[in-house]
């Protein structure tokens, strides 16, 4: 990867017995943590930072602002928060914002750690297995100092049948994700309270739309050329109205789409330019250099922009990832009712939501395609059971941040959400700013009671910062009432003549197909041709992630042999 993180819990010597040191920009080691820092935006405004002392040394990597109150043009983030952890201690890790992993040795403080964000958006894995703790950004690198690595089966099936290994899992038992909202000790993973919810009673509107702007504010200091990755939906279009050095967006799609006319019309209404990338091999198309970022846990599908990247000239990249999940309530379980057999969401809570079937639901479960996945390969497990009890007990876990059920379902979708690989390609190739993360933002989250976490709120939040946002509505959104657009993209779907509202994204199936992306990427396992095309990228990508991690041809995942096949 261009940018990369890679530590150990010991000195130099230790480090060096798993990475060279010039592999690295930066090199930094304390009475207890030796890490390297590979980043060549390392010390610019909004960005990674690091600080060295006499008494120790701090690394923030990532996106990061300190407070507003001690922010200048020459704030340094890292040796803000290690002259601050001395005398604050945790309260200085809860005001830190932004999207980051941070490592402190502070021989003061008499602590050594590591912490992501208060919602991991960046992951940090790490292992015991060689005998000293190692953590690294990148799964495959921390990955290779495992000396004999065992499958984790079910991380594997999670992956596979979900979209995302759940909790702390990854697709080795040796190798586990720091938990979100905790830091990483010599000894220990230490939760943090950084992530609990707090309902309160406040303006939530205006609250929100104070906090986006000051958000915003604080990322435009993000320089050089800027670009949006934009949607023809609600949550790009409020970046892109409040960042006015924005002058180049970016949509996948063919141009006749729905979904890029919407966003070239906003894009016009903005005075920006639009480029709609033709979504054709490339698209699908999981080459090493996309497989990377899912990390063996994550599937690559939401990387929708990877294959375009040399065709982006920009090198500030901002885009709405998360907003639906923290402003808009897409985790809360809505009620509904029937519409001529059809189940639509009327815009209120359920009052007794079944957190498993909702999750499922979220998560995009495709049932029938488990079970055709179940019957085509050595898995010995009923993958409905397996699916509802994981999804159970990683709703369990959550359950002591929320203080009520819906909370906890969001909790739980935050701490699993599919989409992250999006974002970590993104960084590790521009400028990268992550609006969702901002601290005032999630404080908002946090506070605001889930039945007022709804697109209604949100978009009142927008139009008191810009009245116009609204000009242009998304094609799949004509009203403003969320059961009148379900009703009408119902009856669009059964009436003859009148046209369906398309779909967001490109239709994968038919790419598969035109590509012949069984034959050159599933020829070994003819047995699985006849999955949806998604189930067959995941295959795709654990292959592909095993195979960079282990340096081999042939990744050992013997589960994937046809049922009547001799399992190795």
């Amino acid at each position: 990867m261009n940018r990369e993180l890679f530590g150990v819990f010991g000195g130099i010597e230790t480090f060096e017995r798993f990475r060279a040191s010039d592999e690295f920009d930066e090199v930094l080691t304390g009475s207890t943590v030796t890490v390297g820092i590979r980043d060549a935006d390392l010390g610019t405004p909004g960005w990674s930072a690091r600080y060295a002392g006499d008494d120790g040394y701090c690394v923030v990597w990532g996106e990061v602002y300190v407070p507003d109150e001690d922010s200048s043009s020459e704030s340094n983030a890292a040796r803000w928060l290690f002259e601050r952890y001395e005398t604050d201690g945790r309260e200085a890790l809860a005001s830190l914002n932004g999207s980051y992993l941070a490592v402190l040795d502070h021989d003061v403080a008499g602590e050594a750690f590591v912490v992501t964000d208060p919602i991991r958006s960046r992951e940090c894995f790490h292992t015991d297995d060689p005998g000293v703790r190692v953590f690294g950004t990148d799964a495959a690198e921390v990955g290779r100092t495992i000396a004999e690595p065992i499958l984790d089966r079910d991380g594997i099936l999670e992956f596979l049948h979900l979209g995302v290994a759940l909790g702390e899992k990854t697709a080795v038992t040796q190798l586990d994700r720091l938990p979100l909202d905790s830091r990483l000790t010599p000894t220990s993973i230490d939760p943090l309270d950084r992530f609990v919810y707090r309902h309160g009673e406040f303006d939530y509107v205006g609250e929100l739309a104070d906090r986006l702007e000051r958000a915003l504010d604080r990322r435009s200091v993000l320089p050089g050329r800027k670009g949006l990755l934009l949607s023809a939906g609600y949550d790009s279009r409020i970046i892109l109205s409040q960042i006015e050095a924005i002058d180049s967006c970016y949509t996948v799609g063919s141009p006749d789409a729905q979904e890029v006319r919407g966003a070239k019309r906003v894009a016009a209404q903005y005075d920006a330019s639009h480029t709609a990338f033709l979504p054709d091999e490339q698209y699908l198309r999981p080459g090493e250099s996309k497989i990377r970022y899912s990390q063996g846990i994550k599937e690559s599908l939401h990387i929708h922009h990877a294959g375009y990247t040399d065709e982006i000239d920009v090198d500030t990249m901002y885009h709405g990832l998360l907003c639906d999940t923290f402003f808009r309530g897409h985790f809360t379980a809505e009620d509904s009712v029937d519409v001529l057999g059809k189940r639509v969401p009327i815009g209120r809570l359920d009052p007794d939501p079944d957190p498993v079937k909702s999750l499922l639901e979220k998560f995009g479960y495709d049932r029938e395609a488990s079970l055709e996945l179940a019957d085509r390969t050595s898995f010995d497990v009923d993958p409905e059971s397996f699916v509802r009890e994981a999804i159970r007990d990683e709703f369990e876990s959550r359950r002591s941040r929320a203080d009520r059920e819906q909370n906890a379902l969001t909790c739980c979708g935050i701490a699993n959400q599919p989409s992250v690989p999006f974002h970590a390609h993104l960084s590790d190739h521009f400028l990268t700013s992550f609006l969702a993360t901002d601290r005032e933002l999630i404080d908002w989250h946090l506070r605001t009671p889930p039945e007022h976490r709804t697109t209604e709120t949100f978009l009142r939040a927008c139009e008191r910062i810009d009245g116009e946002i609204l000009r242009h509505r998304p094609p799949d959104r004509p009203h403003d009432a969320t059961l009148l657009n379900e009703i009408e993209g119902f009856v669009r779907r059964k009436t003859p003549f009148l046209s369906s509202f398309e779909p967001p994204w490109p239709d994968r199936e038919r790419l598969f197909d035109r590509h012949d992306f069984d034959r050159r990427l599933l020829a070994d396992l003819e047995h699985v041709h006849s999955l949806p095309a998604r189930h067959k990228l995941r295959l795709t990508d654990l292959r592909g992630w095993i195979d960079r991690w282990q340096g081999t041809r042939e990744p050992p995942l013997p589960w994937l042999d046809p049922p009547e096949s001799p399992v190795v």
